[in-house]
């Protein structure tokens, strides 16, 4: 015991020695064209591309319409070219793209240059450009001339004559091509590597910085280093702030006062120009030229990229929170716990014995192991509390039967007081509210709901709202009329505390958001985070709104679902969410589909062998499951089921119930899924966009076959939501690769 504890403690220390490190595939790129500079980078979310030149505009580089909105994995750059990486969620292979470009404009149509395995690491010198493929860890390059083929580097760095590659930290270095920085790097000792056109430097395991090609290495410990030509900077292992050294024509080459005490997640260089990534806001500044107003340069004004590249899995675990940067299920890799994996080797064991203990070592390990047991023991209490409330309170809007006085609402509204659930939530005044809607006028008025009305609100903070408030019912004389009245209102109440039980326990991308409430005797408000583009109902059926792209409805399918995965698949306990439908899946600003209004969820079934929950069948005519509507039994298979019909309402632009031509109403189940079934699904495709391209029709198909299996009558035979969510990925997948295939 005492060896394996003391064998844990020396782990630890060797684990502090490491910070994050360089991955060779960038999320932002640099180019300089004499004075001219092109700045790229994929922005938080969507992985989009973003470029900015300096001068402003002085190099006019653009986007075709087929790419600007497309998510791409890495950038690299070099002299008058930029190249960007995508790789397909459900495929193994990567494709990239290269557009070339000068002080006159760019050439909009990009060229292909390679399609083939996926690669996980790609590097640019001035005019070659190298990756390495994830599988086989084989070394390619393109443009002009291939150097030798290399196998097994970890992680590449290229210059203009050379390729340097380092293998499974802690590694080896090894160098290939022409200048002195060949054969010159022993040692299975570095954890990183960065190169400019003619220089190379490494991070040891004990964080220290070694250059070849140029006079001088820093005496600091870094966890990242950029090279750039004639100088260098890297990010403190101490304090994550950067320090420059070499010239700068004839003087020493600082880093700009104004940025001397911000702290960076990731540094890039490029010729005279250094970027970074800012760790608290992931705004980018980059630095280096005299031309730059104060020395640095803001390229995309205080918006957002990524502080590393978005991947499907990583060896030593993700970035906390960066699948709320990258979507579509990936992460950013956290490269902080990459040393995790050195443990193993002997150089490491060997190197944790030479660790000295210091005090400062031994409080910071006390504290940490203190503060971790305690954080388990919290975490524990929390979860067992969850279990434990772990009940169904049944709010279906179609029973009458079930009344919730305001006794047991009050009881359940300090319950979860009690439980801390509002500790992410705000407790708005009603004067604030007011004041946000200028009195909750019909001008601000977004919509009328079963609830109640949703206004468009600013509050005092600048922060865009929805504000959904409860229309109290005013009884009336008659007994009959009293009792409907006091229905009513016990189902909004009933409403009201089931989106707070649920929404302050839940957090997803493809979540409305929760941002807070309001409650007395007479009001019931809910605060959420606003929806620019209104709800998915809004664009398939109504005429003042664009109609959206096949490519853009299989997005939002693929968006909602992964919703509804989450409820089902990773929500402790689980929640059927029981009112999926168009109208209820919201869309923000980049057009993010996220699913709204728990007001009918439940809480699953916790009992391994207790398969659903006996309730009254409750929802929207046109979505409910009928199997639940008839056997009164709820299962996740009746959110597929919904959700299904919304896939039909993508595919024919038909509402779930609508009127025929002889004025009738028709369910889009019946309309849509024989022609499905036939192989016909063009004859009921949307008429107010265009026909599916040959490339999209198959796509399309795809979700017209995946729909009718979500709406099959028997609840066994239809698909989990995660094979839905699989199913849609290699969808989108077909439809965003087409373009690709018309290209050399």
């Amino acid at each position: 015991m005492a060896f394996s504890i003391s064998f844990y403690f020396r782990s630890l220390l060797l684990l502090s020695s490491f910070s994050f490190l360089c991955f060779s595939l960038s999320t932002v790129s640099i180019s300089s064209t004499s004075n001219q500079t092109l700045v790229c980078a994929l922005t938080t979310n969507q992985s989009h591309l973003q470029c900015s030149s300096f001068p402003l505009n002085s190099i006019r580089f653009s986007l075709t319409d087929n790419l600007r909105n497309r998510r791409f994995s890495g950038l690299v750059s070099g002299n008058g070219f930029v190249c960007g990486l995508r790789s397909p969620l459900d495929s193994n292979t990567s494709t990239l793209l290269c557009w070339r470009f000068s002080v006159n404009g760019a050439n909009t149509s990009y060229k292909r240059i390679y399609h083939g395995p996926e690669l996980e690491e790609l590097e640019a010198g001035g005019s070659r450009i190298c990756g390495v493929e994830k599988v086989s860890r084989r070394t390619r390059c393109w443009q002009p001339v291939s150097l030798p083929p290399s196998d097994d580097y970890d992680s590449i760095a290229v210059g203009d004559s050379f390729l340097c590659g380092l293998s499974k930290p802690p590694g080896r270095i090894t160098c290939e091509g022409e200048g002195n920085i060949t054969n010159m790097l022993n040692g299975d000792r570095y954890i990183a590597i960065a190169s400019g056109s003619r220089r190379v430097c490494a991070i040891t395991v004990d964080n220290d910085v070694e250059c070849w090609g140029q006079t001088q290495s820093p005496r600091e410990k870094f966890s990242a280093v950029a090279v750039g030509d004639n100088r260098s900077c890297g990010v403190r292992w101490s304090n994550g702030t950067v320090m420059c050294w070499g010239s700068n024509n004839s003087n020493d080459f600082n880093m700009p006062q104004m940025l001397e005490e911000i702290h960076f997640s990731s540094i890039y260089a490029k010729g005279p120009i250094f970027c970074g990534v800012v760790t608290k806001n992931y705004t980018l500044f980059c630095w280096g030229s005299e031309d730059f107003e104060s020395g640095v340069l803001a390229p995309f004004q205080g918006r957002s990229v990524l502080p590393g590249p978005c991947r499907k899995e990583c060896r030593y675990g993700p970035l906390s929170g960066s699948e709320s940067l990258c979507g579509n299920g990936l992460v950013i890799c956290d490269s902080n716990v990459k040393a995790s994996g050195l443990t193993d080797t002997p150089f490491a064991q060997e190197h944790s014995k030479n660790k000295t203990w210091s005090g400062r070592n031994v409080a910071f390990l006390v504290v940490g192991c203190v503060g971790t047991f305690s954080f388990l023991l919290v975490i524990s209490f929390l979860v067992y509390k969850s279990r434990c409330r772990c009940r169904v309170h049944d709010s279906g809007r179609l029973d009458d039967n079930m009344i919730i006085d305001k006794p047991k609402l009050e009881k359940r509204l300090s319950s979860l007081a009690s439980l801390g659930n509002h500790s992410q939530l705000v407790e708005f005044s009603i004067e604030e509210l007011a004041l946000a809607t200028y009195g909750f006028s019909p001008l601000c008025q977004l919509g009328i709901g079963s609830f109640g009305s949703v206004y468009k609100a600013v509050l005092s903070d600048g922060r865009h709202v929805a504000i959904k408030r409860a229309e109290l019912t005013i009884p009336a004389s008659s007994g009959i009329t009293t009792t409907r009245n006091r229905n009513r209102q016990e189902d909004k109440d009933s409403a009201f505390v089931n989106e707070l039980e649920s929404m302050s326990r839940l957090n997803h991308r493809n979540l409305v958001r929760l941002l807070g409430f309001y409650e007395d005797a007479e009001e019931r408000v809910l605060v959420y985070e606003y929806m620019a583009n209104g709800s998915l109902a809004d664009h398939l059926h109504s005429p003042r709104f664009e109609p959206l792209t096949w490519e853009r409805r299989l997005m939002i399918a693929l968006d909602a679902a992964r919703g509804i995965q989450y409820l089902h698949e990773f929500a402790v306990p689980p929640v059927i969410h029981r009112d999926i439908k168009s109208s209820n899946i919201l869309l923000d600003a980049t057009w993010t589909a996220k699913v709204s209004d728990f007001g009918l969820s439940q809480m699953g079934p916790t009992e391994e062998d207790v398969s659903h929950l006996s309730l009254h069948a409750a929802g929207t005519l046109g979505y409910i499951d009928p199997e639940y509507y008839r056997l009164q039994q709820l299962t996740t298979k009746s959110d597929v089921y919904s959700f299904g019909v919304v896939l039909l309402e993508l595919l024919s632009g038909h509402k779930a119930i609508h009127m025929n031509e002889e004025e009738n109403p028709r369910n889009v189940v019946e309309l849509v899924v024989p022609y499905i079934l036939q192989d016909e699904v063009h004859r009921v495709l949307d008429r107010r966009i265009p026909p599916p391209t040959p490339f999209e029709i198959e796509s399309v198909a795809q979700l017209g076959n995946l729909a009718v299996e979500c709406v099959m009558p028997c609840g066994r035979q239809r698909p989990s939501m995660a094979e839905v969510f699989s199913y849609l990925e290699r969808a989108l997948a077909g439809c965003l690769a087409a373009p690709l295939s018309s290209h050399v």
